[in-house]
């Protein structure tokens, strides 16, 4: 018995790191899409940036419900159902590539949101499982960091193929990037029928005694908790916000040496890569590293990095190896992009760490509120369409770089929350 369970948690951890991936593969997509939608709409950076804010803003509509959700059908069949949506929210992007000139941009728009309502409620499947299966605490932690290194997996290569389809930035159109969504419809399609099939245990399916009303307002009682759930916010603006204006800054035909789009999106997914090389480090050494430990140390070199990047000359370039595409040959090497460019990249290494650590350090020892509190974090990621969004209208209003006067404010925060904020100061309160 103990050796099925074993096995059956084993085939549960890998489809929860399969649909963290697809979270990724998702939900990428918007960012890149900005320079398309500039292109083909002849629309400002902050336009640019609505179907990312569509895709995140769903979670607000979608987080609580999501958890009532969670609560009635458990894990396998809310699962299924996000998958469902997934492939109906690629498949409206993909008409948007049919539809009229008046009406493109609203259809793309929808089919952003729909697909927001699928990651949010994949994110509430995969988070608390994955935490749960890891034996929560630093256990916990290290298996939500191996989710989210595949998490990064598919974050680096979904900017890096946008930039190879869209090619010539001042030509792009929705179009270009049939061949991405057809991919993500098939994967929607296997992964749904593999999931139908696989038995998935359920270890907090348990229909609660208590209403979810009750929950919430019990969770919302742990100060820690609601300033976990603030932090999910910030962060998701800060690691979605980063990477997205950065794709956009270095197309700039206002900068000294713009780089192609294909190159750009090669830049921006190095990002991701180096938060994947930060989540295999952060997976390897989740279980003897503390999560505030992990997340103050991050903090506090992502707000160094910020501002090198701020202050430092546009005129002034460095080489960094990257995959570049010139005359349409592609290969590995060195490339020269603004400093700038690269103090940024580097953020993808303190980002990196930071979802697990705040998720677990805010969930620490809320018991049966874990759920209700699960559905409270999806409302908050929002924060990804929001503060990228803002982002936006900044640069817009007064350049690039100081748009990211809003990445330091939320790093600012991060860090407030590591070595203050995360401390338990309502331990009395009963969570049996």
């Amino acid at each position: 018995m103990t050796q099925q369970k074993q096995k059956g948690n084993a085939v549960a951890i890998i489809m929860m790191i399969l649909l963290f991936g697809m979270i990724s593969f998702v939900t990428n997509l918007a960012a890149p899409m900005g320079i398309v939608l500039k292109n083909q709409f002849g629309v400002s950076n902050f336009a640019g940036l609505l179907g990312n804010a569509a895709n995140f803003i769903a979670y607000a509509v979608m987080g609580i419900p999501s958890g009532i959700l969670l609560q009635r059908v458990g894990y396998k069949r809310t699962a299924l159902i996000a998958i469902a949506v997934g492939f109906l929210g690629i498949g409206v992007q993909y008409l948007s590539g049919y539809a009229g000139q008046g009406m493109a941009f609203g259809i793309y728009l929808a089919g952003a949101f729909i697909a927001g309502f699928s990651m949010c409620l994949l994110n509430t499947v995969v988070n608390p499982m994955l935490n749960t299966l890891g034996g929560s605490g630093n256990k916990g932690n290290q298996l939500i960091q191996i989710g989210g290194s595949f998490n990064s997996v598919m974050a680096t290569l979904t900017p890096m193929i946008v930039g190879m389809l869209i090619g010539d930035a001042a030509k792009a159109k929705i179009t270009d990037i049939f061949p991405f969504m057809y991919a993500a419809m098939g994967v929607f399609a296997i992964v749904f029928v593999v999931m139908w099939l696989v038995k998935i245990p359920e270890p907090h399916a348990e229909q609660s005694s208590e209403p979810l009303g009750k929950l919430i307002s019990g969770a919302l009682k742990f100060r820690h908790f609601i300033l976990g759930a603030i932090g999910i916010f910030v962060y998701v603006g800060v690691e979605v916000g980063t990477p997205g204006i950065l794709n956009l800054f270095l197309v700039d035909p206002n900068i000294p040496n713009p780089l192609n789009t294909t190159t750009a999106g090669f830049v921006a997914g190095t990002y991701w890569l180096l938060m994947l090389v930060g989540r295999l480090i952060g997976a390897a050494a989740g279980g003897k590293i503390s999560s505030k430990a992990m997340l103050s140390t991050a903090s506090g070199i992502g707000l160094v990095l910020v501002l090198c990047a701020i202050f430092s000359s546009s005129n002034a370039e460095v080489s960094l190896p990257v995959l570049k595409s010139i005359d349409g040959v592609t290969s590995f090497g060195f490339l020269d992009v603004p400093v700038n460019a690269a103090f940024l990249v580097l953020i993808g290494f303190c980002t990196s760490i930071m979802w697990g650590s705040i998720f677990n350090l805010a969930v620490e020892g809320l018991g049966k509120y874990l759920t209700a509190a699960s559905g409270i974090f999806m409302v908050l990621v929002c924060g990804g369409g929001i503060l990228p969004a803002l982002q936006g209208w900044i640069a817009d209003v007064a350049g690039y770089l100081a748009s990211y006067w809003v990445i330091f404010a939320g790093l600012v925060y991060l860090l407030y929350y590591a070595l203050i904020g995360s401390k338990n100061v309502n331990k009395n309160i009963p969570v049996d």
